[in-house]
């Protein structure tokens, strides 16, 4: 990331939701793939709102929580798209790769996050 470029979690939380979107609309029209394709978009989306919702916190425990929540839903989505590259639904391997790639960046932001607000409570 560029030093000069702000360093803001939700804007890339909110990327990283429309890449989620992307991929999954490009999935197989299959029993399969649709059904990935559900459980994808459910989990890998779910991060952006949750981290609004920890923004709001009424509690360090309630922030926490919603903390844990992100991170639940993001090791999720890993194993989603863990799947569809193992299974090799699309053509492009690159688009998966990053994507897990970012997602294991995001996990990393958030048990650091959340070791940090549990020490700090």
């Amino acid at each position: 990331m560029n030093k000069s470029c702000k360093y803001d979690l939700e804007e890339r939380l909110l990327v990283y939701s429309a890449n989620i979107i992307r991929l999954v609309e490009k999935l197989p029209n299959t029993r399969s793939g649709n059904h990935i394709a559900g459980q994808l978009l459910r989990s890998g989306t779910s991060p952006y709102p949750n981290h609004g919702e920890a923004q709001a916190a009424e509690s360090q425990n309630d922030f926490i929580h919603k903390l844990k929540i992100s991170l639940k839903e993001l090791r999720e989505t890993k194993r989603w798209l863990r799947l569809i590259n193992y299974l090799e639904m699309i053509k492009s391997c690159d688009y998966v790769h990053n994507l897990l790639n970012e997602t294991e960046e995001l996990i990393k932001i958030f048990v650091a996050s959340i070791k940090t607000a549990e020490r700090n409570k």
